[in-house]
């Protein structure tokens, strides 16, 4: 077996095939102003356990460090922003555990030698509850949360939208995953297709996207985002 491949019977059950390094360059390479670009939204709808978005965020985190590592406060809200602009959905639990854990170890590693001892409490904490909400177990086919044997439940998957108002401040926004394809599907960065359920949100025309989306189905207080992992 290669790193590929974890074992045949995951390949026959699933259909598990890991995309290996040199793929993933190049496919980046393909649209590298993008993976550069720190607000950059990416989404990969079967993200394993993070090759492609191991690669963004380690992308991601080269340019925030370029630019803003003098500043621990700046270092650490483009990092945040980095991180929040990270979405994944995985179908088998165990991989999705491990793609949370490993995206946290790059910003982890990164931060502690940038920060040198000086880190902010709750810095931490709030990326690893940021990836929580963005890296989910669920079915990018019928849009729907799973359970711990693969099965689709009723609910669907819901990501958060991480927004910087004003210095540390973020607002929250909690979103349906296929209210947000069904308006505004061309956004996606990597291809996903199917859908399931009828909207049942409000629409709304977005400045930033130039589309209509549904609005929030759930809307937090504005807080620090050093505190995002306090507002459940």
């Amino acid at each position: 077996m290669t790193d590929q491949v974890k074992s045949r019977q995951r390949v026959q059950d699933h259909g598990e095939v890991f995309t290996n390094e040199r793929e993933v360059n190049a496919m980046l390479d393909m649209v590298k102003q993008e993976t550069e670009r720190i607000e950059s939204r990416f989404l990969e709808p079967a993200c394993g356990d993070g090759n492609f978005l191991a690669e963004v965020l380690r992308r991601k985190l080269a340019i925030v460090n370029a630019r803003y590592r003098r500043s621990l406060s700046e270092y650490e809200k483009y990092t945040f922003i980095a991180v929040g602009s990270i979405y994944g959905v995985e179908l088998l639990y165990d991989n999705a555990v491990t793609c949370r854990e490993r995206l946290f170890s790059i910003v982890e590693g990164d931060y502690l030698r940038v920060c040198r001892k000086n880190s902010t409490p709750g810095f931490l904490d709030a990326i690893r509850y940021v990836l929580e909400r963005n890296i989910l177990n669920g079915n990018a086919l019928s849009l729907k949360q799973v359970d711990e044997s693969c099965a689709d439940t009723e609910e669907p998957i819901i990501f958060s939208e991480w927004s910087i108002v004003t210095g540390d401040k973020v607002k929250r926004r909690d979103f349906r995953l296929d209210e947000m394809l069904e308006g505004s599907a061309d956004q996606v960065q990597f291809a996903l297709f199917g859908s399931s359920g009828t909207p049942t949100s409000e629409w709304e025309f977005d400045d930033e996207t130039g589309a209509m989306i549904p609005k929030p189905i759930w809307e937090y207080p504005m807080m620090s985002f050093y505190e995002v992992q306090n507002n459940e």
